[in-house]
């Protein structure tokens, strides 16, 4: 019997230590010293994870370099195709055949996180999005961000977009140091377009005193994202938080990390360079953390009023149970008892304002409906819902995106 005991008592160790070893933390993030490379901070900075829309980072370090290499000119006209124009929100609202500068492409990147204008770069620099976001992972690598893969220029959900909170402090370390000329756009705090004025989303560039600027990211599978940048008292710094439960969390441990750094509360390592940190893609699965238990029922509309702009409405959903196809992504999670589902769900807002479902931008039906009984959304059946789920909308109809990145 003794034995026995000792027996289990070795197994459950060895599933214990298993199963501390696949663990995920809440949220991953990092801080370096800009100015030699050397780690000051970091907590589950090698962990898997989606980067939303920090992806726009690695399109715009392609941008930088097409420029300074001459492939490219500030001022050039780029036409939007049907494709790019397509893209979900956040977005400039691009037309097809609508002609959009270099200059206009990146600051759209910056301050509003433009989908559109990312892929008409990518088009640009590339012929489409597929060999765009190819190169971009061959650049990551030759970076050393090798537990990096990108699939496309916008950080719009996709199984395989994987980085780390490390790797794009990667990024943005050598974005500083080979494109000096360009990374001061990264400060812009909004950019007038066809005479109106967009106001750029990210509140640490306004707010943090010495901040310089960089990126937001959002999806349901990443949680808030961001990549920081400032400078005080002669020293710079860059952090990376990736996974905040809200927008607000994510500023938080920002600032909080962005103090530190500069009251030398973060003693550096010694050996402990951004360079030197273990990278592989043999890791964990990139961590899942979900939307809560609200889903959002978005209905985006296009003003063109002196410009283009995108504006969403949001309300709140409640009492939903969806049962939905695994897409890429697995970024929507739904109500009720399976609030941590991965499986998405698109939905748009028809012109007799009836919620119908869509197919994505992968041309896949992703989702259907079951026991739809809400009187807020809809009064159809969930037969007639799920007939719904099979309509194909027009390209020019107001769509659904719970996944937005920005």
């Amino acid at each position: 019997m003794t034995k026995l005991k000792l027996i289990l008592l070795v197994l459950m160790s060895a599933w214990m230590m298993s199963t501390a070893q696949v663990s995920y933390g809440r949220y991953a993030a990092i801080m370096i010293d800009a100015e030699n490379g050397n780690v000051l901070h970091e907590i589950n900075a090698t962990q898997s994870w989606y980067p939303a829309s920090l992806t726009k980072v690695m399109t715009l370090y392609m941008t930088f370099e097409a420029l300074k290499n001459g492939q490219i000119q500030f001022f050039d006209a780029m036409r939007t195709s049907s494709h790019a124009a397509r893209q979900p929100t956040s977005k400039l609202g691009l037309r097809t055949g609508e002609f959009l500068t270099v200059r206009d492409a990146i600051l759209a990147l910056i301050t509003r996180s433009a989908n559109d204008a990312a892929v008409v770069l990518a088009e640009h620099l590339a012929g489409n999005e597929d060999n765009f976001s190819t190169k971009m992972t061959e650049k990551a690598h030759a970076l050393g961000m090798y537990n990096t893969r990108f699939m496309n220029a916008t950080g719009l959900p996709n199984d395989w977009q994987v980085t780390t909170s490390r790797d794009m402090a990667v990024l943005a370390w050598n974005i500083q140091r080979h494109f000096p000329e360009y990374y001061q756009h990264f400060s812009a705090h909004s950019f007038n377009y066809k005479g109106t004025e967009l106001r750029g989303i990210n509140k640490f560039t306004a707010k943090y005193p010495g901040a310089e600027g960089m990126k937001t990211g959002f999806t349901c599978g990443s949680g808030y994202n961001l990549i920081a940048a400032a400078h005080q008292n002669g020293k710079r710094l860059i952090g990376v938080v990736m996974g905040g439960m809200t927008s607000v969390e994510r500023y938080q441990l920002m600032y909080q990390m962005m103090d530190a750094g500069f009251e030398n509360r973060y003693m550096a390592t010694p050996g402990k360079h951004i360079n030197s940190m273990p990278a592989t893609l043999t890791g964990p699965p990139p961590y899942q953390l979900g939307c809560g238990s609200k889903a959002y029922l978005h209905t985006a509309s296009v003003t063109r009023s002196g410009g283009d702009s995108s504006v969403s409405n949001h309300r709140y959903v409640r009492k939903y149970k969806y049962r939905a196809h695994a897409s890429h992504g697995r970024h929507l999670v739904s109500t009720g008892k399976h609030r941590h589902s991965n499986k998405r769900v698109h939905l748009v807002k028809s012109s007799r304002s009836k919620p119908v479902a869509h197919r994505s931008h992968t041309k896949r039906v992703v989702a259907s409906a079951k026991n739809v009984r809400s009187p807020k959304v809809s009064h159809r059946s969930a037969s007639r819902v799920q007939k719904a789920a099979v309509t194909r909308t027009k390209t020019n109809k107001v769509r659904y995106r719970h996944n937005t990145t920005g």
